[in-house]
């Protein structure tokens, strides 16, 4: 079995290091304060979370906001993670005080409960009330429940006064952590740090760095096949400095060089074996989003993909460049650690070959 596992929540033996990190968020979780954690795309905040709360063994549920569609789908997305956890029978005498009564119907294949509230003019802030009042119900001081919101810079663009609603709700709760993530550093700021905020300082801030490269370096050598110890160091080396040990391409990269080499008994050169395959294998997604690029956007990615500095380019207005690195940002396709790299250095290296 490959020892390597990425595209998921990552768990157990897969889970790296993150030590630090994990006894922060579990110190943090213990108290009845909140976590704001912001990190770029896949660079492990869901299966990091995922393992504190396994450890912790709270009751936990979490709302992807890049899911929500609205205030009524956001209350009806709560009270469906509530009944994942809590049969409704136990719980339903809790709701009789709701000023909107949701429709809730059975569902065998995921053997949970549907929830739905039929959008009302004026009642959508009751309805969201009425959801997250019902979270503090069902808490308790000797095992208090956990809400994760994942993606929540999102906020704004699903309601412009949701921020207001929430915020206004969770400022009376008692017994309840919130955990809020967010892969946009820039809009986590403007939701966390900005003064005229609703959620100016309401939770502790943690910033999830990339993985130490030595940490990295151990957990990746001691996984490949056995081979002599000189070329097993070589192969974890080509590794990381082709991620720029990146957590999620890292180990991408690391789970084609096994299949390459235990696999596919490749002998010759396997790292740069797995690049080409993986090249190879998404190439048609990255023309796809090359041909939506503008030629202010692809120049960026170009010199990104070179290791250089994009701001360097003189044919182009800073202001210009500027704002094609923030809208790639934005969409995800750069990140921005102790300066401004590629997402994914698979893409890198298309862009390159092209």
């Amino acid at each position: 079995m490959n020892p390597f596992k990425f595209g998921t929540i990552v768990e157990d033996e897969y889970f790296t290091d993150r030590v630090n990190e994990l006894e922060q968020i579990k110190q943090m979780l213990d108290s009845e304060n909140h976590l704001v954690l912001i990190s770029p795309r896949r660079f492990g905040k869901s299966s990091l979370v995922a393992k504190a709360l396994q450890q912790i063994g709270r009751p936990s549920i979490t709302i992807d906001f890049m899911k929500v569609l609205n205030v009524e789908d956001l209350a009806s997305q709560i009270l469906r993670q509530v009944f994942r956890i809590h049969k409704f029978e136990k719980i339903k005498h809790l709701m009789k005080f709701f000023r909107v009564v949701p429709t809730l119907s059975y569902n065998p294949m995921t053997e949970g409960m549907d929830v739905s509230f039929v959008p009302s003019v004026g009642k959508s802030s009751a309805m969201l009330e009425d959801s997250l009042d019902l979270l503090e119900k069902v808490s308790s001081v000797k095992n208090r429940l956990i809400v994760v919101f994942d993606e929540f810079q999102e906020v704004n663009s699903i309601d412009k006064t949701l921020a207001r609603q929430l915020r206004a709700i969770m400022q009376r709760q008692k017994g309840l952590n919130y955990i809020f993530m967010g892969s946009q550093e820039s809009m986590m700021e403007e939701i966390f740090e900005k003064k005229k905020s609703p959620f100016f300082h309401f939770g502790e801030r943690m910033n999830l760095k990339k993985i130490p490269y030595g940490d990295f370096y151990a957990y990746i050598e001691s996984r490949l096949p056995d081979m002599p110890a000189p070329q097993k160091a070589s192969i974890t080396e080509e590794i990381l400095k082709f991620t720029d040990v990146h957590p999620y391409y890292t180990q991408q990269l690391s789970a084609a060089v096994y299949n390459a080499i235990e696999y596919g008994k490749i002998k010759e050169n396997p790292v740069a074996y797995a690049i080409k395959k993986q090249v190879e294998e998404h190439s048609l997604d990255y023309e796809r989003l090359w041909a939506n690029m503008n030629r202010t956007d692809r120049k960026v990615m170009i010199a990104l993909a070179n290791r250089s500095n994009p701001m360097a380019d003189r044919s182009v207005a800073s202001s210009t460049l500027f704002s094609s690195i923030k809208r790639l940002l934005k969409q995800g396709y750069v990140i921005k650690t102790t300066g401004y790299g590629l997402e994914d250095p698979f893409f890198g290296e298309w862009i390159l070959g092209e």
